[in-house]
């Protein structure tokens, strides 16, 4: 007899995802830091020597661990195109028409024969609450029968104690971003609508669409 299928959320140690913080089944949280790149080939020794230092010392200074993940997706074009398309139809001229129907072409050719990639880096940082004594026997029993205002005060603690471990996290997160600034590298947090887009880029690697921008 064949097992049942898994639906895929089985697979994905997610549980939610609120006010931007990631919530692992197993009760632990993440945030996620976009950072800039730092083209540091185009650097002099001196500053090179400089920011691995730099580098160096901030990761020394962490008490706790991180996660770097780099997302490399090839560069949709599409549009870019549409653009240049819709500016060829504004055209006035003959001159201006050929123009920029050549230079479509010529970007359509382009990015067709040459692999271009697109890098996005982020920063993973993690944290785990304290875990919660576990009931058992009558204890548990009793706290099934809960009334409404025990209930209501029930899901207020989990509010507060929801709260406090974010607080918890955006201390460390504060600590990454001020580290990486010595750096001369830009972090921003991501909110819900951004972290649930990067879930849907990974598990659907054949989607092309935008990358995200650091405003």
């Amino acid at each position: 007899m064949a097992s049942p299928t898994k639906a895929t959320q089985e697979f994905v140690p997610v549980k939610e995802v609120r006010d931007g913080i990631i919530i692992l089944k197993d009760g632990s949280f993440r945030t996620v830091l976009m950072t800039s790149s730092l083209n540091f080939a185009l650097k002099s020794e001196e500053n090179q020597n400089a920011i691995i230092l730099q580098f160096q010392n901030f990761l020394n200074s962490l008490d706790f661990s991180v996660q770097l993940f780099i997302e490399s997706r090839k560069l949709d074009i599409r549009p870019y195109i549409a653009l240049l398309e819709n500016r060829y139809k504004s055209q006035e001229t003959d001159l201006m028409k050929v123009q920029t129907h050549e230079y479509i072409e010529f970007i359509k050719t382009f990015t067709e024969n040459a692999n271009i990639m697109t890098k996005t880096f982020f920063v993973i940082i993690p944290y785990a609450p304290a875990p919660l004594q576990a009931k058992g026997g009558v204890m548990e029993l009793a706290g099934k029968l809960l009334t409404r205002r025990e209930a209501e005060e029930k899901i207020q603690k989990k509010r507060d104690t929801f709260e406090e471990n974010r607080s918890q996290l955006l201390q460390r997160s504060s600590v990454v971003e001020q580290g990486l600034m010595r750096c001369g590298i830009r972090a921003v947090e991501l909110g819900t609508e951004e972290v649930v887009e990067l879930f849907y880029k990974i598990f659907n690697p054949g989607d092309t669409e935008k990358p995200m921008q650091i405003k």
